[in-house]
């Protein structure tokens, strides 16, 4: 959190939650009341201030007022960065350092658990996605892959993934179990014996 937002909490720490109002979606994109934010600077500001609570609820710090998220899919989106792809980036510009753990949804759609948090890999990276799949039998197969889709949610597949030299088992997680098997939560509701949801905000503009 940046030193303004610290200094704003202690001036004013009991500022009821927002809820209701800001979404991130699949690409990445923070949303107010379902529309795309635009404006760099308030883009940026949220990215900086972007953390998640003791319960799994991913929050936006705005000065003293904490403002609830409601996830598409995950907390994070990732995206291949640098030279060939060799880095792996949030949405909020933080680089990934360590990934413990793969899973593959029903769809294709690759989640990783990483340092930063849970985080869906953007669809744009299907490409790199695949290059850094495979099988103890080398490079990943279209019947591979669908062997691995078929796979129950939970079990282990025989695929894994490779990044920064680490190799990876890659394990079936439907789309669904994600939130409670990662530890977070997609529409964040307030806590009734804490928290009173606002009524009315200054939003941002998102022109």
């Amino acid at each position: 959190m940046e030193d303004w937002v610290q200094r704003a909490l202690a001036r004013w720490p009991n500022v009821p939650a927002l809820f209701g109002w800001l979404g991130l979606d699949r690409r990445g994109r923070w949303l107010i009341k379902g529309e795309p934010i635009t404006r760099p600077q308030i883009i940026d500001t949220i990215n900086r201030n972007y953390a998640s609570d003791e319960h799994g609820r991913w929050f936006f710090q705005n000065g003293p007022q904490r403002g609830y998220v409601a996830l598409h899919y995950a907390p994070l989106v990732l995206a291949a960065s640098g030279t060939d792809g060799a880095d792996l980036c949030s949405h909020t510009g933080e680089r990934v350092s360590r990934i413990d753990a793969v899973f593959l949804d029903e769809e294709g759609s690759l989640l990783l658990s990483t340092d930063l948090g849970p985080g869906l890999l953007a669809d744009s990276e299907l490409a790199w996605a695949l290059a850094r799949l495979q099988t103890d039998d080398g490079p990943v197969t279209e019947e591979a892959l669908a062997a691995a889709l078929a796979c129950p949610s939970g079990s282990h597949t025989a695929l894994k993934f490779t990044h920064a030299g680490i190799s990876t088992s890659l394990r079936r997680l439907d789309q669904a179990s994600a939130p409670g098997h990662l530890g977070f939560v997609r529409e964040p509701q307030p806590d009734p014996a804490a928290e009173t949801t606002c009524g009315s905000v200054n939003a941002p503009s998102t022109h």
